[in-house]
């Protein structure tokens, strides 16, 4: 039997349908591309914006347009919100929600349902084709139920597996040659909800595991990064100066109004944590990728430049990643008063993209002359391979063939 997969979304997504992909290989299927033929598709779909859904939608039509007596199943965020919705497009063939999504393999190699717990996605783990890097699945869920999000009700309540379950996923990963692991989850900073230990824990366990290098946190709430964590990062650890954080607004009232966790002040103080911490004379300078929200509710022309001036000339950040409010049903935000115009929008984000390349440019511009390492990745372009510094500055040199895989000392 041939299969084919694609992904839309987060980390998370990734990292669970390398699961599923493994578990049909296990079982003798042939993994093809996705323009290809196939007797089954899979779709891991997203929710976190219209668009999204209607990628997800146009792929399911793509592919029973190439083969249309295949069956496709779909599963992700969109599955577990709009099951019936996607069973009425042509040719999908199973829906797969959040407590189901543990038994696809089995129900389709035995076409039928095959109860299994849950918790079979956790230490779910990827990586690229250049075997350097790996996602690592080490929490799930989120008990936040902010007023824009969707993911509490598509993913469920906050989650995670126990230290010992992660530990052990690292030493495959590690026995697989990679490097390097990002460690992914819904609210990862949120780990230990379900099994009474906490994030630290989970870090310095990790930390221990032979054959990883390095480790990165994908993403983190500001109110969850304590000052234990950041100092014992900063004493020598295997854990990058990297950091994705989400902001979502730089403005008090709507971060309330929202449901955030946070204020600027606590966002700011733990940026200069962070850096007081890791930088230094000679250190490289701690790459910030932030997340921003545009157009939320309530956001006045006002409120924006509060936000657009809170990053450039508070946080600084070295990456701003930046979404367009989308309207999901079901959630508080969708019902306030104040939505604000897609014209809008779509101006504003032009104006946060603009900050981020100058915002980047300038990172880069004062890591020039510092002494960082490399990890090379096999692929080829030009004939130049390319590859990431701790800090996430991607750098590229003639191709090495000894090199792939492996960390270099640079200069930047």
């Amino acid at each position: 039997m041939k299969i084919a997969f694609t992904t839309l979304g987060c980390k998370l997504n990734y990292a669970e349908t390398s699961t599923y992909r493994r578990g049909f290989e296990d079982a003798g299927w042939e993994v093809v591309s996705w323009s290809a033929k196939a007797d089954y598709y899979l779709v891991n779909s997203c929710a976190v914006t219209e668009t999204a859904e209607k990628k997800s939608r146009n792929l399911i039509r793509r592919a029973h347009k190439t083969a249309p007596e295949a069956r496709i199943i779909v599963t992700g965020c969109y599955a577990q919100l709009r099951r019936d919705e996607l069973l009425s497009i042509d040719g999908v063939w199973k829906v797969f929600g959040a407590d189901e999504k543990s038994s696809i393999v089995s129900s389709t190699l035995n076409e039928g349902i095959v109860p299994q717990v849950e918790e079979a996605t956790f230490g779910a783990y990827s990586s690229g084709g250049d075997r350097t890097r790996s996602f690592l699945k080490v929490q799930d869920g989120c008990d936040n139920f902010c007023a824009y999000c969707t993911v509490p009700f598509a993913r469920g309540r906050s989650r995670n597996i126990p230290v010992c379950q992660a530990v052990k996923a690292a030493g495959q990963i590690a026995e697989a040659g990679v490097k390097e692991i990002v460690l992914t989850g819904v609210n990862t900073g949120d780990f230990g909800r379900t099994t009474g230990e906490d994030f630290l824990s989970l870090l310095k366990a990790l930390d221990k595991v032979e054959g990883i290098e390095r480790y990165r946190i994908s993403s983190i709430e500001p109110n969850l990064i304590t000052p234990e964590i950041v100092h014992w990062i900063a004493s020598g650890t295997k854990f990058q100066p990297h950091f994705h954080i989400p902001l979502q607004v730089g403005n008090d009232l709507l971060l309330r109004q929202m449901g955030r966790r946070y204020d600027t002040a606590l966002f700011a103080s733990r940026i200069d944590l962070i850096r007081e911490a890791m930088e230094g004379p000679g250190k490289p300078k701690v790459f910030f990728g932030i997340d921003v929200i545009v157009g939320l509710p309530g956001e006045t022309d006002q409120f924006f430049m509060e936000t657009y001036k809170f990053l450039e000339e508070r946080i600084r950040p070295a990456f701003i990643h930046v979404f367009p409010y989308s309207k999901r049903p079901g959630t508080r935000a969708a019902k306030m008063n104040g939505q604000v115009k897609d014209s809008i929008k779509t101006e504003r984000v032009a104006k946060l993209e603009e900050l981020c390349a100058r915002l980047h440019s300038a990172f880069i511009a004062e890591n020039k002359g510092i002494r960082e390492k490399v990890l090379w990745e096999s692929s080829v372009k030009n004939g130049l391979m390319g590859g990431y510094t701790g800090n996430y500055i991607r750098l590229e040199r003639p191709y090495e063939p000894s090199l792939v895989n492996c960390l270099e000392d640079i200069v930047i």
